[in-house]
């Protein structure tokens, strides 16, 4: 499999291999036809898993894992969609499997997958409000109350170091101060 084998599928086409796998981006317009071209023409058979990356500004990046059982590869495909109006169309005409990847990623980052065939919340409590892997996310048991065991200034050891002030062994002087 070379990025030969990709051509036609846009300006915005990248690629980048590590590990031994293939990474191709491509546009969200492009998005089914590449999973598409992936699985009937290069033989990437097998859906493995299918998640969302917060980039901040950039929005949030969909990656798909598949594998060939074949030829034993593996491919990674990746788009990236608007933060103001996180869309995407379904992979799960392409591969059923991408079925509750798609809910998890609606669920934890908002994004929305037209097309699905069942687009409901899969882990969260009912009535959770907000996508708890956006990284704008507040965690309000945080906020709202104090994790368990934590003791204002003051309570506990007198005289005992505070923790702020001392460094593990080895870390140069000046570091981790302010």
């Amino acid at each position: 499999m070379s990025p030969e084998d990709w051509a036609g599928f846009g300006a915005e086409l990248t690629f980048d291999e590590s590990y031994g796998a293939l990474t191709v981006g491509v546009a969200p317009d492009a998005w089914v036809d590449a999973l598409k071209f992936a699985r009937d023409d290069l033989g990437f058979d097998f859906f493995d898993w299918l998640t969302g990356v917060d980039e901040l500004a950039e929005g949030f990046g969909i990656v798909v894992h598949v594998y060939a059982m074949e030829t034993r590869q593996h491919l990674l495909v990746r788009t990236r969609v608007a933060r103001d109006d996180p869309r995407l169309a379904t992979a799960t005409d392409v591969y059923r499997g991408a079925n509750w990847h798609e809910r998890e990623t609606f669920e934890m980052f908002g994004v929305i997958f037209d097309g699905h065939p069942d687009l409901k919340p899969l882990l969260l409590p009912d009535g959770f409000e907000g996508h708890p892997l956006r990284k704008d996310f507040v965690l309000a048991a945080r906020v709202a109350k104090a994790w368990p065991g934590a003791k204002e200034p003051g309570e506990g050891r007198e005289g005992a170091p505070s923790r702020r002030k001392t460094l593990p062994p080895g870390v140069p002087d000046g570091w981790g101060t302010t």
